[in-house]
């Protein structure tokens, strides 16, 4: 593949939104490079960006805790609040994540207050959690807070053999999961890219 083309790849799969003060912070779960998402979460609470912090995820890959619960017993130890924190245990997907965080912070807050939202996740997912954002929770002021665990630079994605194959991967499934109603794009954003006239990687 031309450098050009995966150039193009990486500005659609991980476009800037940069990090801005909002009404809550929303941890996508994972159960790969959980220190540094914890990091990062901490850093924003530390500088004010959030006053409540949704973390979202379920038991995944045969663990015995939900993602959410991992994570939240590690940002209490680096000084997060446990009472700021909006725990949602069920979701197994990133639709899910959204669909049943958005009614956990329901539950727990008014929703009608909710109009901006900094997310906290993997880099090569940016894409995929801005588009379902806007597909399950639209009308909200979005930023994010990427968090890169690979070791190169966002910019070298395509010299990682890990971090190429998650890119590439996701990039693969988003026009399938628009047109089963999964995503939605993202306004003011460049469309998917058409690579070697076929769009596909």
């Amino acid at each position: 593949m031309p450098p050009s083309e995966f150039q193009r790849i990486g500005d659609y799969m991980m476009p800037p939104f940069p990090a801005q003060p909002s009404d809550i912070g929303f941890l996508f779960g994972t159960r790969h490079g959980v220190e540094q998402f914890c990091e990062a979460a901490w850093r924003l609470w530390r500088d004010g960006m959030f006053s409540r912090l949704l973390v979202s995820g379920g038991k995944t890959g045969g663990q015995p805790r939900a993602e959410a619960e991992v994570i939240a017993g590690r940002l209490v130890e680096l000084g997060v609040p446990a009472s700021i924190l909006i725990l949602e245990t069920a979701a197994t997907n990133t639709g899910e994540n959204v669909r049943f965080g958005r009614a956990r912070v329901a539950e727990a807050m008014d929703i009608a207050a909710v109009r901006s939202i900094v997310v906290i996740g993997k880099v090569c997912s940016t894409r995929r959690y801005l588009m379902t954002l806007q597909r399950h929770w639209p009308g909200l002021r979005m930023s994010v807070c990427p968090v890169n665990y690979f070791g190169v630079p966002d910019e070298r994605w395509h010299e990682h053999d890990e971090f190429r194959a998650r890119v590439l991967g996701e990039f693969g499934k988003i026009p399938a999961y628009v047109a089963q109603g999964f995503l939605a794009e993202i306004d003011g954003c460049a469309p998917y890219p058409q690579l070697g006239g076929t769009g596909r990687a």
